[in-house]
């Protein structure tokens, strides 16, 4: 009988081979699934596994009647996935390139372009390092074409792991950032496999360019604000900063695993928070009335060429600022490339700078000595003498711009008079005086959100000299803001009240909801209502042929305000070398504040220019001849958009009756 072609020896040497097989087979699988499992189940999942941020939208900020001030548009990336392009779809490059005014060969070094090459060392002259801290080798000779090897400048937030060589295919090169949503659906529609769209992140948007620019500041790029170190101060201005908790809202995040080719597998979602957006404010400023008062600081500058001015509109009824700008401005779309030299022209500087107020601080003299009961607006003083004795000392007087005999009241205040004013404050006496001044608000700040407030600088009566109870009451030896001037005169339209100004109306969340609301808060009366009438029907007296600001009247409309022409301070060197701050015949702050109609006031308006000598009439800045004309455009425009109707026949001041009904 013949042997078998399947020997024993065969037999066992095939089955030898098998058991070889399966044992290192399972000692394999033993390795991966026992003695390696941790190390490998981490090695897997971070290729495996990918966390996605979620970017929240946010919040914009509006005006009173809900147009944006300040948005949040998507920043659209157009990127592609080398490693799925088609050879049929390459025809429909060229289109593609021009839709994002791409240079064609650019188009094609990105498509072809699979690996990235990194290396451990710091880069070199040929190369520069990224802002993320990779460091990329571009003296490694690239792979065979169409294998390009990546320059430094696109971001591959998707790319494999690095092998031996160094090399990590590029599975995500960006093509253009910040697409729009048409251009975006045109690339598309082209049907070019691996070219795909991700709103990576959003573009913070001032769609009215330098409009309000001062309240509603900018804020840094938010991807940049994304990934923030907290204990960094935050690059933001305006209500961009302070209502910065509320605007900003919460990123969001998913937990995803990818398949061999880095494409998301959305059946294995592991995990997802939700983004929250950004909450919107309404600010109480109307855009219309902030354009009217930008336009009215255009005309000022192209004018007078001052060195700044501002405006303030507020209704004294709530409180609620209609409108705040500044001269000069800027565009928070472009913050970035203002120079240096020019970085002031971020101050909001009716908040921040201080200055002498000059003559409508007389209100604060005139208000306290009615209120006390110490003067009616028929008490006469005499205005010629140039001393007085105050406390057992004879005091200097401040010098008047016109000669003065006596005067009444109502006419210190018509007229202006500097010695009126010290009279009326010498009346108060020291304490009484400084009280009054820091019930209408100087002093302190107004606590307007927004901007870095300055409380201004007015010293308590311990610190006065013999001539400060002469010199303060005309405005003098105190320094205030535009606001607190503002504020202060918004006291006598609002029939004695100290209102907190607004510019807050209200915050909602991302389904409408209001979240908080801002309405009229009173912070204290500081005259009664009767003397509030008093003073002003005493201020109308200004704007009449007798007074100093007949520019600022309007036909037909009580006007009630005050003038203030006051000398800046320069400093002067002295023969023994030292250096003193004397008043400058040459350099003046004009303003003029005031309210309409007088009986039933609904516009507070305030104009302050700052050193416009150079252009103004004689070459003296007064503040009848630069600041009233533009109370009174701005006035006339205000009167048909607010619908404004008049207070009462323009009679010249007469206060027989309201002193009988104040009695």
């Amino acid at each position: 009988m013949r042997k078998g072609f399947a020997s024993s020896y065969r037999i066992v040497l095939l089955a030898t081979g098998i058991l070889v097989c399966f044992g290192g087979l399972g000692a394999r699988l033993v390795w991966l699934h026992v003695l390696a499992r941790e190390q490998l189940l981490g090695k897997v999942n971070s290729v495996r596994q990918q966390i996605t941020i979620e970017r929240a939208r946010r919040g914009d900020i509006l005006d009173a009647r809900g147009a944006p001030l300040a948005t949040s548009a998507p920043m659209i990336v157009l990127g592609v996935d080398p490693w799925v392009l088609r050879k049929e779809d390459e025809a429909r490059w060229p289109q593609l390139a021009g839709l994002l005014d791409l240079p064609e060969a650019e188009l094609r070094r990105i498509f072809t372009t699979k690996y990235r090459v990194a290396a451990s060392k710091p880069a070199t002259a040929s190369g520069p390092a990224s802002a993320a801290g990779l460091v990329f080798n571009f003296n490694v000779t690239p792979p065979p074409a169409p294998a390009a090897v990546a320059p430094a400048d696109e971001e591959d937030d998707l790319d494999g792991e690095a092998d031996a060589n160094g090399r990590r295919e590029k599975r995500w090169a960006v093509l253009r950032r910040g697409v729009s949503e048409s251009t975006k659906n045109a690339a598309l529609a082209l049907g070019i496999k691996g070219v795909r769209a991700e709103p990576a992140s959003y573009k913070r948007e001032y769609p009215f360019r330098q409009l309000a620019s001062h309240v509603v500041g900018f804020i840094e790029r938010e991807q940049v604000q994304a990934t923030r170190n907290p204990s960094e101060p935050l690059r933001a201005t305006g209500i961009e900063r302070y209502c910065d908790f509320y605007l900003r809202g919460q990123d969001g995040w998913r937990k995803d695993e990818l398949d061999g080719r880095n494409r998301e597998l959305p059946q294995f979602n592991l995990r997802k928070v939700p983004h929250t957006d950004g909450y919107s404010v309404t600010l109480t400023l109307d855009l219309n009335v902030q354009d009217v008062i930008e336009e009215e600081l255009k005309r000022i500058a192209s004018t007078f060429q001052p060195l700044k001015a501002s405006i303030v509109v507020s209704d004294p009824r709530t409180g609620f600022i209609l409108g705040m700008a500044n001269y000069p401005t800027y565009d928070p779309n472009e913050y970035a490339k203002i120079p240096k030299e020019e970085m002031a022209r971020l101050r909001n500087v009716a908040m921040t700078d201080i200055y002498e107020p000059g003559s409508v601080f007389k209100i604060v003299a005139a208000s306290g000595a009615l209120e006390e009961g110490l003067v009616t607006p028929d008490s006469r003083f005499d205005c010629s003498l140039t001393s007085i004795e105050y406390k057992g000392k004879p005091r200097g007087l401040p010098r008047e711009d016109h000669h003065f005999g006596h005067l009444t009241v109502a006419e210190i205040i018509s007229h202006s008079s500097n010695r009126g004013a010290a009279q009326l404050a010498m009346q108060l006496g020291d304490q009484k005086f400084y009280n009054y001044a820091r019930a209408f608000g100087f002093g302190h700040t107004t606590g307007l959100p927004g901007g870095a407030e300055e409380n201004g600088m007015m010293a308590p009566p311990a610190k006065w000299d013999g001539l400060t109870i002469t010199r303060m009451p005309m405005g003098h030896s105190v320094s205030v803001t535009v606001l607190q001037m503002h504020q202060a005169m918004s006291v006598i339209a609002s029939g004695g009240v100290l209102l907190r100004p607004q510019i807050i109306r209200e915050i909602r969340d991302e389904k409408g909801e209001i979240v908080a609301r801002f309405d009229r808060t009173e912070e204290r009366r500081v005259i009664s209502e009767a003397t509030a009438r008093t003073m002003a029907r005493m201020l109308m007296g200004v704007a009449s042929k007798e007074g100093t600001a007949l520019e600022a009247a309007i036909p037909g409309y009580e006007v009630a305000g005050k003038t203030g022409t006051t000398q800046k301070l320069e400093p002067v060197s002295l023969a023994d070398g030292t250096v003193k701050q004397v008043y400058s015949a040459r350099h003046h702050v004009a303003s003029f504040v005031g309210f309409f109609p007088a009986s039933r006031p609904q516009i507070v308006i305030s104009v302050i220019v700052d050193d416009a000598d150079g252009h103004a009439p004689g070459g003296v800045a007064y503040g009848r001849t630069v600041a009233a004309p533009s109370f009174k455009r701005i006035g006339e425009q205000l009167i048909s958009y607010r619908d404004i109707k008049a207070g009462g026949a323009v009679v010249a001041p007469s206060f027989a009756a309201v002193e009988q009904a104040r009695r």
